[in-house]
């Protein structure tokens, strides 16, 4: 395994924003930590890469204890923080030469992250000078300069564009196909993208922990429809087959079944009995979106 989680508990004063997480990475896998802003994602990822300590609870990276022999798991982790923190008046080459340094990393290894990272084409430039998306690519290039087994990467698309989200993401794919990678992001379809397996959060306790296959495999039917005025969830929840209500936002709601019939008609008859007026109504399967809502929500 490349990292093994159990029972970790993290304490800030009265606020717990870890409590018994455990969970376990293969070597190989592309992981996707998912959960809302304060769920605890960072602070796991602060703790498997040594930062923070925890209150309780143990993690191994690399068969290496992350309190006990740190300057192991530091060797062999590459770490890309949330917010990337780069020395902005110094140029990419002259930036990875210093991290090289550190790590005592033979400068070849330089030219070959440049490369991998596609930074080629902008190496010969001031950090400062340099779009988001390729400062990333040299948060990514510092993160490989070691040829680290395992790469965690904290909201590494946080901020980019279209165009360098795609660019970013296709690099990470690529990368994985070497490295075992442990990720936390906000977008549904960047999981969906790149992603084995998805771990999800909420208010410091693993919710759900499933694989892309299985996610689609035992997907469910979703209703989506908005109402002309806003209505009670426990009213809808009297349609039958109904496992879950979400209002999504306005008078929009998100219904999912437990039935593979086609329960449109009889949610419009729902609407029409209760003196509702129908204004939109599809269907769809569930995702990992609606998953994601129904257990963070």
């Amino acid at each position: 395994m490349s990292i093994v989680v159990e029972n970790i508990t993290k304490i800030y004063g009265e606020q717990k924003a870890l409590h018994n997480v455990s969970f376990r990475i293969a070597k190989g896998e592309i992981v996707g930590f998912l959960g809302p802003n304060g769920a605890g994602k960072s602070t796991m990822m602060k703790i498997l890469t040594t930062y923070l300590k925890a209150t309780s609870g143990n993690a191994v990276v690399n068969e290496f204890d992350t309190t006990t022999e740190a300057r192991n798991v530091q060797k062999s982790v590459g770490y890309l923080a949330e917010h990337n923190p780069l020395y902005l008046d110094m140029h990419v080459r002259e930036y990875l030469a210093f991290n090289a340094n550190v790590y005592k990393t033979p400068k070849s290894r330089i030219e070959e992250v440049i490369v991998m990272t596609g930074l080629l084409p902008e190496a010969h430039k001031k950090i400062s000078q340099l779009s988001k998306g390729f400062r990333q690519r040299v948060g990514l290039a510092n993160a490989l300069l070691h040829d680290p087994e395992v790469l965690i990467l904290d909201e590494p698309t946080t901020g980019l564009d279209p165009n360098q989200l795609t660019e970013i993401r296709n690099l990470i794919t690529s990368i994985g196909k070497e490295k075992t990678i442990f990720l936390s992001t906000h977008i549904m379809q960047e999981v969906e993208a790149i992603c084995d397996r998805v771990i999800i959060i909420n208010k410091g306790e693993i919710v759900a922990d499933t694989t892309l296959a299985k996610l689609q495999k035992d997907q469910k039917q979703v209703i989506e429809i908005e109402f002309d005025y806003r209505i009670e969830d426990v009213l809808i929840q009297q349609i039958p087959h109904v496992t879950h209500v979400v209002n999504t936002h306005g008078l929009v709601y998100e219904i999912t079944f437990d039935t593979t019939k086609d329960m449109r008609p009889t949610v419009f008859d729902f609407a029409h009995d209760n003196d509702l007026k129908a204004l939109k109504i599809n269907q769809k399967n569930k995702n990992l979106e609606s998953l994601f809502r129904e257990l963070t929500n």
